[in-house]
Formats: structure tokens, sequence, C-alpha cells
């Protein structure tokens, strides 16, 4: 290269920011901003979004706002509400010694669904997770319980386990009869009755979500750990759990929610009077019974807002925390990437 053609290019590499190396177009302009939606992109976000949310606020907003509003009343359910009590429904409530039976009957009923459901499920999923002949049929087995409603569940087993039921003959048959008992009325058994209804009747649909959260880990995890010599429960308990962890959460987080407004199978199963003789009655059993049956709807509105309110509280707890750890890797802060 000759003397007069290093110069030029010297030149050339040096003529901008007082001799330093030209930066590309690309690192000099900034970040170009998203742009927006647009009016087409607005309708029809509109127009997907718009049904759910009249959905929402017609059959979720509007009704809690009205059992929050006929809560401070005296309502027989017809006409105006003009009878204002204030705050002595709730006041009421929260003294009334049934209600705060149905309410630890309520909390008994949480704790014991993790501890009876959960286990029991976790097992059954490892069990299922792996190879085996008829596992598709052992999976329908399980899980249809969980799809048969509650009102063929509740008059099947109040027939089943009746004083006089086929479950007490068969022992009797049996020559077990020692064993039989009253099931439904008896206060000592009725609660762990029910316990046994319910994880029957809804394991199957915690097996189904921990199956689905046991697809996503690894297989190569589990090929490293033997070749370790982990042995089979070690690999369960250090790898298999642990990764499963965001399932059981979340599996605990609507077993929670569901157990804090069970109704359905108490009430066929043991009714509203029966139920509270027998140690299962439910708050939701308690606001039918005193609202509606007794014709004070605003008191009914009041426990029902009070239900509702416990359970926000419970799940507004348990978001914080108990599941933050899973949401907060899912937020990426503004400007990341």
């Amino acid at each position: 290269m000759s003397t007069r053609e290093m110069s030029s290019t010297d030149s050339d590499l040096a003529q901008h920011d007082g001799g330093g190396v030209t930066s590309p177009p690309s690192v000099r302009r900034g970040k170009s901003r998203p742009r927006g939606l647009g009016w087409s992109g607005r309708l029809e976000v509109l127009l997907m979004v718009g049904p759910a949310v009249v959905f929402f606020v017609g059959f979720v907003i509007f009704p809690v706002i009205m059992a929050a509003y006929y809560g401070f009343f005296r309502w027989s359910g017809f006409g105006p509400a003009i009878d204002f009590v204030g705050l002595r429904n709730y006041f009421v409530i929260f003294s009334d010694p049934n209600f705060q039976a149905a309410l630890g009957h309520n909390v008994f009923i949480v704790v014991m669904s993790l501890i009876m459901q959960g286990p029991v499920a976790i097992l059954l999923a490892l069990l299922l997770n792996r190879k085996m002949r008829g596992q598709s049929v052992i999976r329908v087995l399980i899980f249809v319980p969980y799809v048969i409603a509650e009102v063929v569940v509740g008059t099947g087993f109040s027939l089943l386990l009746a004083t006089r039921g086929a479950l007490n003959d068969f022992l009797e048959n049996a020559g077990l009869g020692f064993l039989a008992s009253d099931w439904l009325s008896d206060p000592a058994i009725a609660i762990w009755t029910l316990m046994a209804i319910l994880t029957w009747k809804y394991v199957g649909f915690a097996v189904i979500l921990f199956l689905a959260g046991l697809q996503s880990v690894p297989e190569e995890l589990y090929e490293a750990a033997a070749i370790d010599g982990a042995s089979y429960w070690q690999i369960q308990r250090r790898i298999t759990l642990p990764l499963l962890g965001p399932t059981i959460r979340i599996w605990a987080f609507l077993s929670i929610i569901g157990a804090l407004q069970l109704f359905d199978l108490v009430y066929i199963i043991w009714g509203q009077y029966v139920a509270s003789v027998a140690g299962t009655n439910t708050m939701a059993i308690y606001m039918v019974a005193t609202g509606r049956n007794a014709g004070n709807f605003g008191y009914g509105n009041a426990v029902a807002v009070v239900i509702f309110l416990i359970s926000l509280v419970v799940a507004l707890i348990y978001q914080r925390y108990v599941l933050r750890r899973d949401t907060a890797g899912a937020i990426t802060e503004r400007g990341a990437g």
C-alpha cells in the first residue's frame, strides 16, 4: 500500500469524535419505541375482551356490591330494603356460636384436605408417571369421581352410609357388625366421613395436576442422578418434589378456596339442620339456613360478604407469601432484554 492510500484510510477512520472509530448506525440510535396498537388493534381487543368483562362485572362484581348493600338491612327478599340496621348483622354473625362452629369446620376441612389429599395424590402421580400396563385406564378411573356431579355423589353416599345402609348391612353379613356405625349422624365420626368423601371425590383432580407437572421435569436430571448412584426415593425427594413445587402450591391454593366455600356435598348428604347436629355444617350451610330459609335475606347477604372477605384475605395472603416465589420469575421488568 502506498503512502497516499494509507493517509487516506487514516483520515476516513478519524473523521468522527475527534479521531475515534465511527460507531455503527444501530449503536448510535436509541432504542426504538414500540408502536401502539392503533384503532384497529384496540377495537379487536375490545371485541375479544368486552363480553368477558361484561359477564364478569354482571355476575361477579355487581352481585358482591349488592350483597354488601343488602347486608346493612333487615330484608325479607321482597320489595325495597328500608329497615336499615347498619353493622348489626355483622356483629350478630361473629357473636353467633353456630357461625363460629361453622368457621371452625371450614378451617378443619382446609387443613385435613391438604394433609389427606396431597400425599395420596403425589404417590398416585408418581406411580402413574411410570410406564405400566393399563396406565391410561387407571388414570381415567382415578379421575372419574371428580367429574361426577355432586348431586349424584351426595345421594349415593347418603344411601350407602345410612344407619341401615349398604355399608352397615355388608359389615353385618360379613361378621364385622362391631364396625358398623352411624357414619352420618355421629358427631365424632361424621366430619371424618365427610373428609373421606371429599378425598375420594377430589384426589383425582390433584393427580391429574401433578401428572401434568411431572411432564415438565427433564429426563436428563433423572439420568444424571441415577448415574451418580441416587436411589429412586432420593431422586423423588431431591429432584421431583422441588420441581413439582409450583404445581403443588397451585393445587393447594385451589383446595383451600374450595374448602372455604364448601356447600353442595354437605347440603345434599346432611342437609342444613342435620349438618349442625352432626358437626359438619360449614359457613355456606350457615348462610342458607339463617338467610334464605329463615326469611332474613339481609342477614344472609351479610354472611355471604363475610365468606367472600375471608376467602379474599386468605387468597391475598397466600399470593403474597406462597405464590410470590412462582410469579416473581415470570415477571419481566420494563426495559429488560
